[in-house]
C-alpha cells in the first residue's frame, strides 16, 4: 500500500494536465470544462480517500516513533545516570586511595604493599630507608630485586600462598651500632571472590622495648646480688651470735659493725632505687634554698676522708671563698657530691689522689663542681652510658661493686631536680673528672622574674 500511495497524487495531477491540454486546441467548450471539473474531483476523492485511509496508519507509525523516542530518552537518561554514578565512584575511590597512601606515608613504622605476584605496589619513607629504596623508582618491581632481606621475602611469599589472614615474625636487621630488632606483621589482602590479590608487612621497631626489658632483667640481676650479699653477711653472723661463737666483747663488737655496716649498704641500695624512682615520678619533696656549694663541696670532703685513709687516698679540696650561691636542696647536693667523692675514691688505686674544685663562671652564670681522679679511667666507648640507670663499666668490675645507680642518682638531681648538667671526662690509665653544674642565684631570679 506504501508505494501504490506515493503515486495517487503525481497521477492525479497529470491526468488533470491532459485534459488541460486537450481542452486549450478545442476552444475551451462548456463540456470540455464540466468533464475536467469531474475528473479533478474524481482525482481529489481518490486522493482523499487513500489519504484517510492512510491516516490511522501514519497516526500509528507517529504513536510508534513518539514511544520509541520516549525509551530512547530514558534510556539517555539512564545512561547519564550511570555515568554520573561511575564518575562518582571513580572520584570516591580516588579519594579513598589517597586517603590510604596518605595514611600509610604517616605511619612510622615500615609498610610495604605487594601484589599477588610479589610486586611492590606502595611503600612507606620509613620503608624506604630500612631497605635502601626508592619509592618513586621502585613501584611494580618484583620485591627481591628491592629487598636485601631473604628472610622478609619469604615470609611474604610463604603468607600469600597459604592465605593466612596474619603472620607474626621477629626480624633482626645488622646495624653500625646495635643490630635493630622489628617486629613483623604480615597480613593478606582478599579480593570480592575472596582470593588472595596481594599482601601488606608492616615492620615496628622494637629495638628500644628489647633494650628496656633487657635493663629491667639486668636490675632484678643486679639488684638481687646486691641484696643477696649483705643479706647473707647479716644472716650469718646473725647466726654466729646466737650460737654463741663470739666469746669475747671484741668479737662481739666486730660482728656488730659488721652486721651494722651490711645492713647500711642495704638501706643505701634501697635509698638510692626510691629516690630515682620519686624523682622520675615527680613525687619527690625538693626544699630548695640558696647555698653555697664550696661550703656543701668542704663538708662532703670531711665526710669523705675517713674512707679515703684507709686506702691511703689524698683528698685535695682547691674550693676559694667565692660568692657562689645556688638555689637547691642541700641534702640532695650533698648526696651528688659524696656519690662523686666516693666514686673517685673507690676506682683510684692505693696511694692515689683525689681532687676537687669549686668555681663560679659569671660568663655561664653558673657554679661548677669537678671531681678528678688518679684512677683506672673509662673507655671511651663507656663515657656516654656511665649516667645511664644500671649501667656499669665492665672493665673497671674487679675494681669496685655496685649497682650502677649512683651515677643516674646524680644526673637525676642534678639535672631533672635543679636544672644543671652533669659532665664527664676521662683517660684509661690516667683517671677521671666528674662534675655538674648549677643555675647561680642570680641567675634563677632573673629567669623567674
Amino acid at each position: 500500500m506504501t508505494n501504490k500511495k506515493q503515486y495517487i497524487l503525481p497521477a492525479g495531477l497529470g491526468l488533470i494536465g491532459l485534459l488541460a491540454a486537450a481542452a486549450i486546441p478545442a476552444g475551451g467548450t462548456g463540456v470540455f470544462e464540466v468533464l475536467l471539473i469531474i475528473a479533478a474531483v474524481g482525482v481529489t476523492a481518490y486522493i482523499g480517500w487513500f489519504t484517510f485511509i492512510d491516516r490511522k496508519f501514519l497516526l500509528a507509525q507517529f504513536e510508534g516513533l513518539k514511544n520509541d523516542y520516549k525509551g530512547q530518552r530514558e534510556k539517555a537518561s539512564q545512561c547519564v545516570k550511570e555515568t554520573k554514578d561511575l564518575r562518582l565512584q571513580v572520584q570516591l575511590l580516588k579519594r579513598q586511595k589517597r586517603n590510604t597512601e596518605a595514611i600509610i606515608y604517616s605511619i612510622s613504622d615500615a609498610v610495604i604493599v605487594t601484589d599477588a605476584n610479589d610486586r611492590l605496589l606502595m611503600a612507606n619513607e620509613p620503608a624506604g630507608v630500612l631497605f635502601g629504596f626508592d619509592l618513586e623508582k621502585a613501584a611494580l618491581k618484583l620485591l627481591d630485586e628491592l629487598v636485601s632481606k631473604n628472610e622478609l621475602i619469604k615470609l611474604i611469599t610463604s603468607s600469600r600462598k597459604s592465605k593466612a589472614r596474619h603472620i607474626k615474625h621477629e626480624l633482626i636487621f645488622d646495624s653500625a651500632e646495635n643490630p635493630l630488632v622489628y617486629n613483623c606483621t604480615i597480613s593478606c589482602i582478599y579480593d570480592d571472590e575472596d582470593e588472595v590479590c596481594g599482601t601488606v608487612a608492616v615492620l615496628h621497631d622494637i629495638t628500644r622495648e628489647k633494650e628496656i626489658s633487657q635493663m629491667k632483667n639486668d636490675f632484678v640481676s643486679h639488684v638481687s646480688h646486691e641484696l643477696k650479699t649483705p643479706l647473707a653477711s647479716i644472716t650469718a653472723y646473725s647466726e654466729m651470735l646466737v650460737d654463741g661463737e663470739a666469746n669475747d666483747e671484741k668479737t662481739r663488737n666486730e660482728f656488730y659493725s659488721i652486721i651494722q655496716n651490711q645492713a647500711q649498704r642495704l638501706n643505701r641500695l634501697i635509698e638510692d632505687i626510691l629516690n630515682i624512682s620519686r624523682i622520675e615520678s615527680g613525687l619527690i619533696k625538693v626544699n630548695k634554698e640558696a647555698l653555697s656549694t664550696a661550703l656543701v663541696v668542704r663538708d662532703a670532703v670531711q665526710m669523705i676522708k675517713g674512707y679515703a685513709i684507709e686506702k691511703d687516698i689524698t683528698v685535695e679540696d682547691q674550693t676559694s671563698i667565692v660568692f657562689d650561691q645556688v638555689v637547691a636542696d642541700k641534702d640532695m647536693i650533698s648526696q651528688v657530691v659524696i656519690n662523686l667523692l666516693s666514686n673517685a675514691v673507690k676506682y683510684t688505686p692505693n696511694g692515689g689522689k683525689v681532687t676537687v674544685n669549686s668555681e663560679v663562671d659569671e660568663s655561664e652564670g653558673v657554679a661548677r663542681v669537678t671531681v678528678t681522679d688518679t684512677g683506672v679511667g673509662i673507655p671511651s666507648d663507656d663515657l656516654l652510658k656511665v649516667f645511664d640507670k644500671f649501667y656499669r663499666v665492665k672493665a673497671n668490675n674487679k675494681c669496685a661493686k655496685g649497682t650502677g645507680l649512683g651515677l643516674n642518682l646524680v644526673k637525676q638531681i642534678i639535672e631533672k631536680v635543679h636544672n644543671g648538667r652533669v659532665f664527664v671526662a676521662s683517660e684509661i690509665g690516667k683517671g677521671s673528672s666528674f662534675g655538674f653544674e648549677l643555675p647561680l642565684a642570680a641567675m634563677e631570679k632573673s629567669f623567674a622574674g
